[in-house]
């Protein structure tokens, strides 16, 4: 195969598992750091640690430094690449009172990216979007959302998160249709699976509270859920798959209500059994926490809405997911072996 794919982001959650999916399959990756100065070379040298024993091919993996922020570094990074995947984003726990200040960054970003894959050749584009690019509007519990559905950058609750990913995917469409580019979009759902370093990022951050005993009882909240070694196979079969070129793929297992996860880590890891929450927060009462709790307030429009999504694209290309309760135990027992719960 021999081909060489630009990741950018390299140290997030999403890509470095991607990362172990390209070298696992044969190809050469570039990835993106912010920063070449000593603190990130030092951060090279963790990523390429924490890799190693995942991967044989660890000497196919090199880094380059890249920010979204800056137009100019991108034209290095993607020069020799055969194909990007644009997984960097800024992703926060806590929202900024200024959506510009994440929905400037992941828009501009993916823009300099597309620019310079434009002046250097590349056409094939894989972007890592997310389904609040897609689930936020009105209509999100009537029906299962499907790849043609939007959310409404106009909406009154709509979070900097999501509509910093639903402009800068809709930026990217934009681009490629004017372009003549090669572009998928991957929509992944709340995404869990094994952390591979302590700094896990935000995805996991509802299992650390869980199972750290943060909540003695639970707020009437459920998402959809996929492991992240799922995402990043998707991400390669996209890759692999010109079937994919034009099509957003909304990745998810199932539904699950965060009161039957917490039964379930009880069931798998009796020592924790004091810590887990077994009965549900009423609502009035996790509104009052909201001011509280950047966290809460995250989810709080989401208290009782069962949001589920078509992912028969995916399917169709091949694509098979682990059950949420695989990507929920490996995700507990990744924190637990890291000893951050």
């Amino acid at each position: 195969m021999n081909k060489k794919i630009l990741v950018t982001g390299a140290s997030g959650f999403i890509a470095t598992h991607t990362i172990i999916e390209l070298l696992n399959h044969g190809y050469q990756v570039r990835g993106t750091v912010r920063r070449m100065d000593n603190t990130s070379k030092d951060r090279t040298k963790a990523i390429r640690a924490m890799l190693t024993p995942h991967t044989p091919h660890i000497d196919q993996l090199e880094f380059v430094t890249a920010t979204l922020d800056d137009a100019d570094c991108w034209d290095a990074a993607v020069s020799g690449c055969d194909a990007i995947m644009h997984i960097a984003s800024p992703v926060p726990i806590k929202q900024p009172k200024n959506p510009d200040e994440i929905v400037k960054p992941a828009r501009e970003g993916t823009l300099h990216v597309l620019r310079a894959a434009q002046r250097a050749g590349i056409r094939r584009i894989i972007l890592t979007s997310s389904e609040e690019a897609v689930s936020q509007r009105d209509d999100a519990t009537t029906r299962p959302l499907t790849d043609q559905d939007w959310s409404d950058p106009n909406r009154h609750n709509i979070s900097a998160y999501a509509l910093s990913k639903t402009l800068s995917e809709r930026a990217a469409w934009e681009f490629a249709k004017a372009h003549d580019v090669d572009l998928t979009s991957i929509n992944p759902v709340l995404v869990l699976g094994p952390a591979l370093e302590k700094d896990y990022g935000t995805s996991l951050e509802m299992l650390v509270a869980l199972l750290s005993g943060k909540y003695p009882l639970i707020p009437k909240l459920g998402f959809s859920i996929v492991d992240v070694r799922d995402v990043a196979s998707l991400h390669r079969i996209a890759l692999e798959s010109p079937a994919s070129i034009g099509q957003r793929l909304l990745c998810s297992s199932e539904f699950r209500w965060f009161i039957d996860i917490s039964k379930e880590l009880i069931e798998q890891f009796p020592a924790y059994k004091r810590k887990l929450p077994t009965h549900s927060l009423p609502n009035f009462v996790v509104k009052l926490l909201a001011p509280f709790d950047p966290i809460i307030a995250f989810i709080i429009d989401s208290l009782e809405k069962r949001v589920e999504f078509d992912c028969s694209p995916a399917t169709a290309l091949g694509w098979a997911p682990r059950s949420s309760r695989e990507a929920i135990s490996a995700g507990a027992i990744s924190l637990i072996d890291l000893g951050l719960v």
